[in-house]
């Protein structure tokens, strides 16, 4: 017997013990929690300027330490093995010296986040900045002299000797109350006990002194949890930096932001733009003569998509490039070295392609590179491009190509062999007709080891937002291939109000929570149904997060057809909700306030229909996280009142230490567990 036929009976012998399932098949299992928590998640890749590494940070989750330990990485954009930079589990957002000799990182490994600095030729990180309350943001100035941060300081301090005293003042006095005056006083998990970021410069060399740019300031740079590095840039002489701020006297109810330039020597803040909406990402060209940036034209409306905007820094003209010519919501902007092209992503259809188009009115973008992907970050030279690639069935990796889109590569390979031990299927992607005959996008996952002869429940996620979108990539917290691995069909509807389908069919939420977006889920689930004889649609359950968990609670109030329920920081009571931090989102979506349009709270609110045990009986685990203010937990803790006093079986988990979402290695777990088995107790 020759050696390829004693394989071929090996082979053939093992299949047969396994069942008839090849042993490489046999392997896979379907994903757990366990899994899920030990995959590594691959973020912030930044490309050196000779274009030949990425550098990139991997995050793994601690459950003994209960946090995410994360750290700086390094592969060759031609593929080959990565390489761990840093080891604290304490450090992120890389960004390269101009020379590409240095990195310049965010660690947290001393105490309070710090910038410090990793020679390319080896050597222990050091840090660059040593204050009292911490920094964040690190980005290098394009000739390499100096390092930007933002830092959270008192503004009427001149110095950190005089922020690390109010700090240790504040630590020894006895009364801890919050005191506020003005709207915003909390924001997300935390509280505003008067610091504000401010934008600093350091020499790269840490021969000086860091210097307050926005010295005295009462705003925050970039924005209070509505900004991101992006939201800050060098020019490209070093000379000058622009930045985004929120100067409305009442921020909890604008979503304006405008854009401003500041010299690197010092002086005063000049404001570029006035646009009611929020102006942010500017970003100089190449040639110094503009800044690119994104802007919404909408006063009190965060979901305005995001126009592709172009300064004239000679002429201080403002033009709108994308409004008749691009649907869509640009961010994550960057110039081609040239300075004739423009990059940005845009979801479009539960996808985040990568798009380039001139820097002209009325320019059509032309789609580069398909998929969901990250923001671009481009070598020196232009050529190549490196970003993040994700789908529900891969967690994110670096990948490459060139500048002109094609040569897609992908460059590191963070979790393939996790990967390979499991079974997960695609989605499948669908259009229905939703309310009013508007064509509505869904996408249907299968469970691992599908038997198209078999019934299966169907789970109904619910996406928040509202204006968001169910994206074709991966994700940690509502991860689908961890409910469809315990036996469901996944069913994720991007419903009225969903982005990455049209501005209008974003806006068709406003002032209509339980309308049109709660036909398109029924409709969706009625589609799937007709289209899938698999699907047993007498064991159904619907769970959502946010405006998610809003639908969860409307669903409860308006129809029987779902065995489960499960509410995540859900809106019940539209009133109350008015404790929130952010107030444009109920003033823009209910149309005013609690008392200039009260018929609209009501009418959008689903306590107002928890009237008879006929439609409110569905059994629902209600969940929330004290630290929340976005949706203060009461709405979680209020509507669980009202299905204890109606009978209706149901739980209550409330997180003392998550806010809007549940991020703590621990707490997911928990979280996870609890879901499963409120789902397989009713439609099981």
């Amino acid at each position: 017997m020759n050696m390829m036929r004693k394989l071929w009976v090996v082979a053939t012998t093992w299949c047969v013990l396994a069942g008839g399932v090849c042993a490489q098949e046999a392997a896979k299992h379907a994903i757990t929690f366990e899994d899920l928590i030990k995959l590594q998640r691959v973020a912030e890749p930044a490309i050196s300027p000779d274009g030949k590494w990425v550098a990139y940070t991997v995050t793994v989750p601690d459950m003994e330490a209960n946090r995410n330990a994360s750290n700086i990485w390094l592969v060759a954009t031609s593929g080959g093995e990565a390489i761990q930079l840093t080891q604290s589990g304490k450090d992120s957002s890389p960004v390269w010296s101009p020379d590409g000799k240095m990195i310049a990182f965010i660690s947290s490994r001393s105490g309070d986040g710090q910038v410090y600095l990793l020679s390319m030729e080896g050597g222990e990180p050091h840090p660059l900045t040593k204050l009292s309350t911490g920094a964040d943001l690190a980005i290098w100035s394009p000739d390499g002299k100096t390092i930007a941060f933002t830092w959270a300081v008192y503004p009427e301090c001149k110095d950190d000797e005089c922020n690390k005293k109010k700090d240790e003042e504040a630590g020894k006095n006895k009364v801890k109350a919050h005191v506020a005056e003005t709207l915003l006083y909390r924001h997300w998990t935390h509280w505003n006990e008067g610091k504000r970021s401010h934008l600093f410069v350091v020499p790269a060399d840490g021969s000086g002194a860091a210097k307050d740019l926005t010295a005295g300031a009462e705003y925050d740079v970039p924005p209070d949890q509505r900004g991101e590095a992006s939201d800050i840039n060098f020019s490209p002489d070093s000379k000058e930096i622009s930045f985004t701020a929120v100067t409305d006297k009442v921020e909890a109810t604008s979503t304006n932001g405008d854009l401003f330039t500041v010299p690197v020597s010092g002086g005063e803040a000049k404001r570029i733009t006035t646009q009611p909406g929020f102006d942010g990402n500017p970003v100089y060209s190449p040639d110094g003569k503009y800044i690119a940036y994104h802007a919404q034209l909408t006063a009190g409306y965060e979901a305005d998509r995001w126009r592709v905007m172009l300064y004239g820094r000679a002429t201080g003209k403002n033009e709108n490039l994308t409004e008749t010519s691009f649907d869509r919501s640009a961010a994550n902007l960057a110039w081609s070295t040239d300075s004739a092209k423009i990059y940005f992503n845009a979801e479009n259809e539960t996808l985040d392609p990568i798009y380039e188009m001139a820097p002209k009115v009325g320019a059509v973008p032309k789609k580069l590179i398909d998929g969901y992907n990250g923001a671009v970050s481009m070598s020196a030279d232009g050529k190549t491009l490196a970003f993040t690639r994700t789908s529900l069935t891969m967690p994110a990796e670096v990948f490459t190509a060139a500048s002109d889109g094609t040569g897609l590569k992908q460059v590191t390979h963070q979790n393939d062999g996790a990967l390979a031990k499991i079974e997960m299927n695609a989605p499948e992607k669908f259009w229905f007709e939703g309310a009013e005959a508007t064509r509505v996008h869904a996408m249907l996952i299968k469970p691992p080891h599908f038997d198209a002869t078999k019934k299966y429940p169907l789970l109904v996620l619910l996406h928040g937002g509202p204006q968001t979108m169910w994206g074709d990539s991966w994700g940690y917290r509502w991860n689908a291939q961890v409910f469809s691995a315990a036996g469901y069909v996944m069913l994720l509807i991007n419903r009225r109000g969903s982005t990455g389908f049209g501005q209008k069919f974003t806006d068709e939420i406003t002032n209509d929570w339980g309308g049109k977006p709660y036909v398109d889920v029924m409709k969706g689930v009625d589609a799937a149904l007709v289209k899938h004889p698999f699907i047993d649609g007498k064991r159904m359950a619907a769970a959502g997060g946010s405006y998610g968990g809003y639908m969860a609670n409307w669903i409860a109030t308006h129809t029987d057809r779902f065995k489960a329920i499960v509410s995540h920081a859900g809106i019940w009571d539209k009133n109350s909700m008015y404790a929130t931090e952010e107030l444009w989102f109920e003033e823009h979506d209910m149309q005013g306030t609690p008392w200039s349009a009260p018929e609209n709270y009501k009418k959008w609110a689903p306590m107002t229909y928890a009237t008879a045990l006929g439609k409110f009986k569905t059994p629902t685990l209600v969940v929330g996280g004290e630290r929340d203010y976005r949706v203060p937990y009461t709405q979680s803790a209020e509507f669980f009142s009202a299905l204890q006093r109606q009978g209706v079986p149901s739980k209550l988990v409330i997180f003392p230490d998550e806010g809007h979402w549940v991020l703590k290695p621990v707490n997911s777990q928990f979280w996870y567990k609890t879901f499963l088995e409120w789902v397989d107790k009713y439609t099981k």
